[in-house]
């Protein structure tokens, strides 16, 4: 507990800490939490999972006070993730209370105005946010604090015009932290352009690769569903399972057939309801089911304990995706193994991922005898019909017309962040 106080941490948060019995800080915390209490802009290279929320929270509880207008904006590029910070910088304001409030799309503005006319501190997707300040239900001329969380993420998922926007009607006198598992030239230009004098801190991967096991194998088309079964029902996992897909479409596929196979599974993607998103998590992190079948979007910046397993049913496009992914696992020294399942599609992803990450030691296992499994799969129609596995290419559902459509609607905010829902 020493060691949380000599980072000058206030005594209320202290409190809490030692309520939740936090043994040691963090090396993000360690390098970071000095800088943030003493009003410093803050640049932290640091993964989900690695501590970061307590590093940006304890110089918002110290700065903020209570009824003084918004003081303390977060911006997230994701729902969950909005909900998730929240969440944390409540807990850790137990004795000095703040309204903290979450903002983003999918649900009713009305509450959300309710909410901001009272808030102290708002996280926020942008999208949502923007259309806040555009309708005039908001003013940030009290904000002493800006957070960028996940700031690489935003700049992938096309939300970097607004959050440029909303960095504009903020006031210049202020404290600006920005977090990112990369810093990467864009992430670069934007804190040279909107921070003063930042700090750049990092912390290693909060991944122990000595206990992350790496594999995958090479299968026919008309196995890769099967084998995914297979793998599911034969792994030794006590624990939580998190199998990524491309496409909202294929997550859709693999969940459906996960569970008419004995596997009980559940999806998460943008396309549904925040509140069956919410759901679906608190079942996941109570483990209620084991199974999570996710879209790179709805998994980022959520930190999920107990994740021993991470399948790779389509490999990702962009290399750096796959660090994320497989990072789900083998954190705080726990043991952890990413299995990798290559159908001919899969190839030339794979192929990117190790030539951009040529030190990771990833195992070809042979492939073991699977029976074929039935599936249903959706037609051109869209309608759904039985028989045996033959694959998950484009010819079965629209693969290639996903991957085209990927493209126009990032700038649409098609996950969670269309304006106006």
């Amino acid at each position: 507990m020493e060691n949380f106080k000599q980072l000058g941490i206030i005594e209320p948060i202290i409190k809490v800490i030692q309520e939740e019995q936090f043994e040691e800080p963090s090396e993000i915390q360690e390098k970071s939490i000095p800088l943030v209490v003493q009003a410093r802009d803050v640049i932290g290279a640091a993964a989900t999972g690695s501590g970061k929320t307590l590093a940006f929270a304890s110089g918002i509880i110290k700065f903020c006070e209570k009824n003084h207008g918004i003081q303390a904006l977060v911006l997230t590029p994701t729902r969950e993730l909005a909900e998730q910070v929240a969440k944390s910088i409540k807990q850790f304001s137990k004795y000095k209370p703040l309204f903290v409030t979450s903002i983003y799309g999918g649900v009713s503005m009305n509450p959300q105005m309710d909410h901001l006319r009272r808030a102290d501190v708002v996280v926020a997707t942008p999208g949502r946010l923007l259309d806040h300040l555009e309708r005039r239900n908001l003013t940030l001329q009290h904000l002493k604090m800006l957070i960028l969380d996940e700031a690489d993420r935003m700049f992938d998922m096309g939300f970097i015009e607004d959050v440029q926007r909303i960095i504009s009607q903020c006031p210049q006198k202020r404290q600006t932290l920005l977090f990112s598992a990369t810093i990467n030239n864009e992430v670069a230009e934007l804190a040279r352009r909107y921070m003063n004098n930042p700090v750049k801190v990092s912390a290693e991967s909060y991944v122990d690769p000595k206990k992350l096991r790496q594999v995958y194998y090479d299968v026919q088309d008309n196995l890769k569903f099967s084998l995914l079964v297979h793998l599911l029902k034969n792994e030794q996992s006590k624990n939580l399972a998190m199998v990524f897909c491309n496409t909202q479409k294929i997550t859709d596929f693999v969940e459906q057939n996960l569970k008419s196979n004995g596997i009980a599974a559940q999806a998460i993607h943008g396309g549904f309801s925040q509140a069956k998103r919410s759901r679906t998590m608190d079942a996941f992190k109570s483990q209620n089911i084991k199974v999570l079948v996710c879209t790179d979007v709805a998994a980022r910046g959520l930190d999920i304990k107990n994740v021993t397993h991470v399948y790779n049913y389509d490999l990702p496009k962009e290399a750096k995706q796959y660090i994320h992914r497989v990072g789900r696992t083998a954190r705080a020294g726990e043991e952890g193994k990413a299995i990798n399942i290559l159908s001919s599609r899969d190839h030339d992803n794979f192929r990117r991922v190790l030539k951009e990450h040529s030190d990771m030691n990833i195992v070809r296992e042979q492939t073991p005898h699977v029976e074929q499994v039935r599936v249903t799969r959706t037609d051109n129609h869209g309608s759904f019909g039985r028989g045996f596995h033959r694959g998950s290419g484009p010819r079965h559902f629209g693969h290639n017309r996903e991957q085209r459509h990927w493209s126009q609607r990032r700038s649409e905010r098609q996950f969670g962040e269309r304006r106006g829902h």
